[in-house]
């Protein structure tokens, strides 16, 4: 087991925050909460499945050091990023009598990050948020870099906001607890960031995938620092996504997220939806020219040995397309997507024909 616990700095002027990444460091939560400013008052928003033991934990650790604690509890899954769910959630704050010093802590997964993110973002017109993740595709992904919302029964993640948190505390001893399913589907989003960015990372993967399978938390703690530290970099060279670098974050995520919707949200997880998206994508390219066979047989390669899903499920393909223009990278109403053009290296690209496509949504 690792010992060293490892930090990532996010620089973003008064906006920066530390990651801490270690195994069996949960119960250090408050000391690092405290650390990053002065809190009195604290909100976990947690899902039902996390409540116990990982919530109850934080909220201890947060005790320790003077801070009263209140425990939220939502339905676990992606139809609670819901605006009826953030409407509960705000007359609940309100309730508790939280206010502008007060701070919401989300320990759980995407979903819990995103919905307590977006609440934090938007009560009284914003107050101060700190992560915990406890899914794999939380702590390498969604918890690192401030973007937070929910979903509109058409479009995913479509209502949103930008909310740096005070800080992310990643214990990897959380992923023991998690179903097989759910974490190998955070597998998906580390084998993007070899594809995107790193081309060594992608080779760590291919050379330690039973590792990763079985957990292991040296892996993991290699895995998930160098990915949090690809993301840190690309945020903090565009934490708005105004220049397009950010966009390069969402390789397979175009047809991904049609694949979530139309599936009914929570049927597909996020990760199994990347990694068929991710198929498309490197066919897509296959078909502009951009990268050649080999480069998509070993995405599959790897995906495969990783125990993800690399071929669609029976939805119907019209209605994917159709789907795509509901996509937040749209402009002008053209599509854009995320093509790579070597391992580590992607580029925007807005000009690609319709029937290619299509074309590349089949195996």
């Amino acid at each position: 087991m690792a010992d060293a616990t490892q930090m990532v700095h996010v620089d973003l002027a008064e906006r920066s925050y530390d990651i801490e990444i270690g195994t069996g460091n949960l119960g250090g939560a408050g000391r690092f909460l405290a650390r990053c400013g002065e809190v009195s008052h604290a909100v976990i928003i947690t899902d039902e499945n996390v409540q116990q033991p990982h919530a109850i934990g934080v909220a201890e650790s947060l005790g320790r050091e003077s801070i009263r604690v209140d425990i939220v509890s939502v339905e676990p899954g992606e139809p609670s990023k819901s605006v009826d769910m953030a409407a509960g959630l705000w007359n609940g704050l309100l309730e508790l009598g939280a206010d502008r010093k007060s701070v919401v802590v989300a320990v759980g997964g995407g979903v819990v990050g995103d919905l307590a993110g977006f609440i934090a973002a938007t009560y009284a017109r914003g107050i101060r948020f700190f992560q915990v993740p406890t899914s794999l595709l939380a702590q390498v992904d969604s918890s690192v870099g401030g973007k937070v919302g929910i979903n509109l029964p058409e479009a995913k993640n479509m209502v949103g906001a930008f909310l740096q948190p005070m800080g992310v505390l990643i214990d990897t001893a959380t992923l023991a607890t998690l179903p097989p399913r759910e974490y190998l589907a955070g597998l998906g989003e580390v084998v993007k960031y070899g594809v995107i960015l790193d081309a060594e990372l992608f080779e760590f993967l291919e050379a330690n995938a039973a590792e990763l399978r079985r957990r292991d938390h040296d892996a993991l703690i290699h895995v998930i620092t160098r990915c949090c530290r690809l993301k840190a970099d690309v945020v903090e060279n565009d934490e708005r996504e105004e220049t397009g670098l950010r966009a390069v974050l969402n390789y397979g995520h175009t047809f991904a997220h049609p694949l979530e919707a139309l599936a009914g949200y929570g049927q597909i997880l996020h990760g199994e939806a990347v990694a068929m998206g991710m198929m498309c994508a490197s066919r897509l390219a296959e078909r502009a020219g951009r990268v050649d066979a080999e480069f998509t047989r070993r995405q599959r390669t790897l995906l495969e040995a990783l125990k993800l899903p690399v071929t669609l499920p029976d939805l119907d393909r019209d209605a994917i397309l159709g789907a795509m223009t509901h996509d937040k990278k749209v402009q002008h109403g053209r599509l854009r997507f995320v093509l790579p053009t070597r391992m580590g290296r992607v580029e925007l690209v807005d000009e690609v024909d319709p029937g290619d496509v299509r074309a590349a949504l089949e195996d």
